[in-house]
């Protein structure tokens, strides 16, 4: 068996063939709780009890009523279990609810299980032989065609010995669960104890959690906080996928959490009332399901009345499949790869199940071919379904896919890493992209790059910034920084200083704009150090209705000015000048005061004031205080 030991071990069979009798014989807990369930000698709640394997390892038993008018018990307990006992009674051998229930772990796929005779010590040992052969029959076709007898008395305790043996060699072919992926707890019972709280009990099927944890109760969205985790009855700082576990919440009651719910990782899902679905029909289904059928649909401890949408046929008949969309009357909490049984709407008997591939699909109109050939590329495998929700996002970090797919971390960044070997995912800083999309973005960029310049001919490019926004307001500034500097490396683009242009690009201001900006460079020229901030200077020349920014980027790109801060500019000569009288400065004292450099420059204290912190910015000098000392200071020009 795997090192951790945590495995779910249910029971299936029809009502009255000795299911709980066992459960009690190997564990001696008695599981039938309800007062009407040891009235009426019948499981109707789902039962648990522990297993003890040996070698410190406990698995944990799960044990489901086997009357027809408590199925939907049973879908909920028989999700999530690692190894099943099919107990059928020696002396009445298959019945009807034991065909029924195979049907449905056929369905759901489970991959381990054993043939239990129950209560032997009743019959002959030849009629054995001959129950035991009826059941080969029955099961031939299925998961357990190969799977062992065991035959077993929970009177006397033949058998139950060599059962467990083989409880323990079948486990340990067992693959164990994802207990380091996001937290999914399907609750199937929720309760109140006086003094503790609202407590939960279901299988955790994938991660692991701590006391203290702060989980989400969905659908109804709430937050709640583990004020205790126990497994098996016994306390538990930490429980893990596979176990049964039993949570006390708190900030939350028990009205809030109806069985059906599930407990996860805060933020990472949302309830579904859509799926697009493949389900299969079986061969004994009363009849075929039309357009807008409706059934009940069950999927893990949750069920819903859902209405069948088929959008390549106008029916399903019984032993087909096809891939359909399922509108739920309620939301439940489902994934991709999820198993589920469907159950006519009346009367209610099972009549198929399937695998969920979408959880949060469109709305899709029939008898389209490209929505029938998107969902059977969906249905292929992960990696293709992952490239569909990747269309879908445009862009999207690992988190944002566990939330769309449903699969845990490890496995996405693994499949990523395969189709970006295979050049059809790139990674830009912390967010994964189609690779053709990609190259759509990089043959992009000269096309907006140069519709930009043609609307702003005085510009020498357009702003990083607006290149971003009108290339993909969902890529971050870290990934487009990654694409921006791939295209540089392609030559599609260039850098000038922050401005993004195309090859050979240059500005080509008009002869009116030439005799404004010859007027702007005259007056910062002439002002010198006693310039006043760009809109005065504005003002003073009549240009206050201008489009000043335009004109102030030419000629800082220009070289004739340099921006001091958002309100004001220096002629490039003046600041020459002053980076020239900060090195002079100081070669001849050790530090400067803002009004020694003021005076220094002839000028106002708030355009030294800008002067300087400009001087800090570039780090030539370095503020202590209410001085500055040099730092890295520019070399003579």
């Amino acid at each position: 068996m795997a090192a951790e030991g945590h495995f779910i071990i249910g029971t299936a069979g029809h009502v009255d063939h000795g299911k709980s009798a066992l459960i009690r014989a190997l564990t001696g807990i008695e599981t039938d709780r309800l007062g009407e369930e040891k009235e009426r000698g019948i499981s109707i709640e789902l039962g648990f009890a522990p297993l003890d394997l040996g070698g410190g390892q406990v698995a944990g038993v799960v044990d489901v009523p086997g009357h027809e008018k408590f199925i939907p018990q049973m879908l909920s307990g028989i999700a999530g279990i690692d190894l099943v006992l099919l107990v059928i009674d020696a002396n009445e051998g298959v019945m009807p609810q034991t065909h029924e229930h195979l049907q449905i772990m056929q369905l759901l796929q489970l991959q381990k299980g054993i043939l239990v005779l129950s209560k032997c010590d009743l019959v002959e040992p030849d009629w054995l032989d001959i129950v035991e052969e009826e059941v080969r029959e029955q099961v031939a076709g299925t998961f357990l065609e190969k799977a062992p007898c065991c035959r077993v008395s929970s009177v006397t305790g033949e058998g139950l010995s060599a059962l467990m043996d083989v409880v323990r060699e079948q486990l340990s072919h067992v693959v164990p669960r994802d207990s380091g992926g996001a937290v999914r707890l399907p609750v199937d019972r929720c309760f109140s104890i006086s003094g503790f709280g609202t407590v939960v009990t279901g299988t955790l099927t994938s991660g692991q959690i701590k006391t203290g944890d702060t989980l989400e109760i969905l659908p109804a969205a709430i937050l709640a906080r583990v004020r205790e985790a126990q497994v098996h009855d016994k306390p538990a700082p930490e429980v893990f996928a596979g176990q049964r576990v039993a949570l006390n919440l708190s900030g939350v009651n028990r009205d809030q959490i109806p069985r059906g719910s599930v407990v996860g990782t805060p933020g990472l899902f949302r309830a579904s009332q859509r799926v697009d679905v493949r389900v299969q029909l079986l061969e004994d289904a009363p009849r075929a399901i039309k357009f807008r059928d409706p059934v009940h649909f069950h999927l893990g401890t949750g069920r819903s009345v859902g209405q069948v949408v088929l959008l390549d046929r106008d029916e399903l008949v019984p032993g087909d499949e096809a891939l359909v969309q399922i509108t739920l009357d309620h939301p439940l909490l489902v994934h991709r790869g999820d198993r589920f049984i469907i159950r006519s709407y009346s009367p209610m008997i099972t009549i198929g199940g399937g695998m969920v591939i979408d959880a949060e699909p469109q709305k899709h109109k029939r008898f389209r071919a490209e929505v029938t050939q998107r969902l059977h590329d969906l249905a292929s495998g992960d990696l293709g379904f992952w490239l569909q929700k990747l269309d879908e996002l445009e862009v999207a970090r690992v988190k944002d896919l566990e939330k769309q797919t449903g699969t845990g971390r490890q496995q996405l960044l693994q499949g990523l890493e395969k189709l970006q070997e295979a050049g059809q995912v790139e990674l830009l800083a912390e967010q994964w992209v189609l690779a053709d999309r990609v190259r759509s973005w990089k043959q992009q960029f000269p096309r907006i790059v140069a519709e930009y310049q043609q609307q702003h001919h005085l510009r020498h490019g357009i702003p990083r910034a607006t290149l971003q926004a009108q290339l993909s307001k969902k890529l971050a500034p870290k990934g487009f920084e990654v694409l921006l500097q791939w295209a540089l490396a392609e030559k599609l683009i260039v850098l000038n200083r922050d401005l993004v242009a195309t090859p050979d690009w240059q500005p080509q201001p008009t002869s009116a704009e030439l005799k404004i900006l010859k007027q702007l460079d005259d007056c910062f020229r002439a002002a010198g150090f006693q310039v006043k901030n760009n809109k005065e200077v504005l003002l003073s020349l009549g240009f206050d209705g201008l489009d000043s920014e335009a004109y102030f980027s030419y000629l800082v790109l220009e070289g004739s000015l340099v921006r001091l801060n958002q309100e004001s500019s220096l002629h490039m000569d003046s600041y020459r000048q002053a980076e020239q009288l900060l090195v002079t400065t100081f070669q001849q004292q050790e530090t400067v005061t803002l009004a020694e450099f003021r005076d220094k420059l002839g000028s106002g204290r708030k355009l030294t004031q800008a002067i300087l912190e400009l001087f800090d910015s570039q780090k030539y000098t370095r503020r202590t205080g209410e001085n500055r000392v040099a730092w890295q200071l520019p070399r003579p020009v």
